[in-house]
């Protein structure tokens, strides 16, 4: 293990950077080798060890890797999903959950295929983006492709779109009987057929990514029309006989992340987020809507928990519709429940990272049939709030290691910043504060690369920033 410090955030509100900085502290315990329990950076696995059992789990190994990137390689990001890949059966198929032990899928009568979200190509872009390895995309993407034609040929129908069990999608107890046609998983193809485009223009494979567009395309156009409903503005599941079933999910925000819905569209959906009767809880963003007769203020499993990773989804949704100030505010709203769930008022409350969260006030959310939810420092999701929602969306950096760029997106100029990042072989540092002169950003790099500081409404600026330290005046840009 490559012994780097992890990158040291600043900001203004010191439980933030506590929070951080505990996660990281936590990660390690987490990564265990199964062939004998014991902790194992080196060879072992991300996982949450439960009942002696290690449970690998496709769709928490995809959400893991954006957050492991920012390790400054502590922790190998790809490890998960490559022991994914390395389980791929001859026709394509790769499982939704393996027993790391024995090596064996784990399906049940629910989800007889064991078929998970596909998003692995989501991951290896994020991926490509913070390490510049292309030689990986190179080596992978006959997995991919084999990955793609197996959901191809066993789970699409004549009318284009995806027929699999809701449950793929980990949300167990969703009150979504009768669904054929989950949305969130046509929306998740897209998601992925669009990225496996984007991986095929990085190769300069035109054939490759006009193949993935051709289909991501298509099945924008199949979304759109069956699944969009133009009287209360969402998208739904269908049944057998493609009728929307009118039950209102957080499985719906795929569509954003996937560019599905128009401007027009879009907005409606940002509504709902906005509305206390819909998802517009006090803590954002329920599972399940608020005005469902399912819905449960204990959370109830998927019926009105906050889970971190759908907040991740539906934050980098409303990035890609340009709602940078509403994603940064539904973050940081989001993050002051986390935190207060982990460090209750009350005396004798044990508090901790939790796998869900209550919709309405702090603390953790529970499940009718299942005492042991919601689990205790379950990192595999939680930590996409307090480590990669930190840096991407509360302090507002984002990242392309091909690019050599570093964008920094903020609404409005606060002290806060982030100190050696590691990018590849470059350590960068930057940091804004307010000295005598007015605001300033005191930057720090190894070599050069370009810097876009966009301060929403105000400044937007890209300068080249050449190695050593510099600093600059925002007023004298």
């Amino acid at each position: 293990m490559n012994k780097h410090d992890f990158p040291k955030i600043h900001f203004y509100d010191q439980d933030f950077v506590d929070i951080y900085n505990k996660t990281w502290s936590w990660v390690s315990s987490f990564w265990v080798n199964p062939a004998n329990g014991e902790q194992d950076t080196d060879n072992g696995l991300f996982v949450y060890p439960e009942n002696s059992k290690f449970i690998v789990n496709q769709f928490e190994s995809i959400f893991s890797t954006f957050f492991l990137v920012y390790s400054n390689r502590n922790f190998d990001a790809c490890k998960n999903i490559d022991y994914f890949y390395a389980r791929q059966e001859e026709n394509g198929a790769i499982r939704w959950k393996y027993d790391a032990v024995t090596n064996s899928p784990v399906v049940d009568s629910l989800n007889p295929e064991g078929v998970g979200l596909p998003l692995f190509a989501f991951a290896e872009f994020n991926l490509y983006h913070k390490s510049a390895n292309k030689r990986r995309i190179k080596e992978v993407m006959p997995t991919l492709q084999k990955y793609m034609a197996w959901l191809d040929e066993t789970f699409k129908q004549e009318n284009g779109l995806y027929a699999v069990p809701h449950v793929a999608s980990s949300m167990i107890n969703s009150p979504r009987e009768g669904c054929y046609y989950p949305v969130d998983f046509n929306a998740c193809m897209a998601v992925n057929a669009s990225y496996m485009s984007a991986l095929g223009d990085i190769l300069n494979d035109k054939d490759l990514s006009f193949q993935y567009r051709k289909m991501y395309f298509s099945l924008k156009t199949r979304i759109n029309s069956l699944m969009w409903d133009n009287e209360t503005g969402f998208y739904y599941d269908l049944d057998k006989n493609e009728n929307r079933l009118n039950v209102k999910t957080i499985a719906a925000y795929w569509t954003m992340l996937a560019e599905i819905p128009n401007a027009d569209k879009a907005d409606l959906l940002v509504n709902h987020l906005n509305d206390p009767k819909s998802f517009g809880t006090e803590h954002p963003f329920p599972s399940l809507s608020v005005d469902n007769p399912n819905f449960s203020e204990e959370g109830n499993g998927y019926c009105g928990s906050v889970m971190p990773a759908f907040n991740f989804m539906v934050i980098k949704g409303l990035e890609r519709y340009g709602q940078l100030e509403l994603a940064r505010e539904c973050a940081i709203r989001h993050l002051y429940f986390v935190l207060e769930t982990l460090m209750p008022n009350e005396e004798n409350v044990p508090g901790d990272l939790y796998e869900a969260y209550l919709p309405g006030k702090d603390g953790k959310a529970s499940m009718k049939d299942d005492p042991s939810f919601a689990r205790p420092r379950y990192l595999l999701t939680a930590a996409l709030s307090t480590i990669a929602l930190m840096i991407e969306n509360v302090i507002g950096l984002s990242i392309s290691l091909p690019r050599k760029t570093v964008d920094w997106i903020i609404p409005n100029l606060e002290i806060m910043g982030i100190e050696n990042l590691s990018l590849k072989r470059n350590l960068i540092t930057i940091l804004s504060n307010k000295s005598t002169r007015g605001w300033e950003i005191q930057m720090e790099s190894e070599k050069l690369y370009y810097f876009t500081i966009n301060i929403l409404n105000q400044k937007k600026k890209t300068l080249p920033i050449p190695s050593g330290k510099c600093s600059m005046l925002i007023d004298k840009l």
